[in-house]
């Protein structure tokens, strides 16, 4: 719902309800990017009411974009921030992404339960996953992750026993 009335300048200040309307974003999730992105930072005024920059505004529109658009993470928007790519091309930015940096996709596909949890440890009955063509470093996450999931398994496991015994 757009306000009624004449129109401001370009460059004139907007509050929290005028940025809210005109980019279509809740009031609360505007003032939960505010808390994200330092870059972001509006007027406060008498009260702690917000006035948006033409600058501010810009940007908020870019952020919208790229968590809406194009389907970057808060994690993701915030780097790109502050390496300064945030005015770039977007397939130049994927481009510029780094092969070191593992993809994650930002949604996940339903895949049959022997993928999505695989043994690297060679349990018994447990699928294999190929590690081919990963770096050491990603391999030793993993490892460090497996660890920590045998850990929790067996934590699990004595806290069960444990509960099977009080009863």
């Amino acid at each position: 719902m757009k306000a009624r009335g004449p129109t401001k300048s370009a460059t004139a200040f907007r509050t929290i309800s005028e940025v809210s309307s005109d980019l279509d974003v809740p009031q609360h999730v505007l003032r939960f990017w505010e808390g994200k992105f330092p870059q972001l930072r509006p007027l406060k005024r008498g009260g702690g009411r917000r006035y948006y920059r033409p600058e501010d505004v810009d940007l908020l529109r870019q952020i919208q974009n790229l968590l809406y658009g194009e389907g970057y993470t808060i994690k993701g928007v915030q780097r790109l921030l502050k390496d300064g790519k945030v005015d770039d091309d977007p397939e130049a930015r994927r481009m510029e992404e780094t092969p070191d940096e593992p993809y994650v996709p930002d949604t996940f596909e339903a895949v049959p339960i022997e993928a999505a949890m695989p043994s690297l440890g060679g349990e018994e009955g447990a699928p294999v996953v190929a590690l081919d063509g990963l770096s050491d470093t990603i391999r030793q996450a993993i490892a460090q992750a497996l660890d920590e999931l045998k850990e929790a398994r067996l934590l699990l496991a004595l806290g069960e026993e444990k509960e099977i015994r009080e009863v």
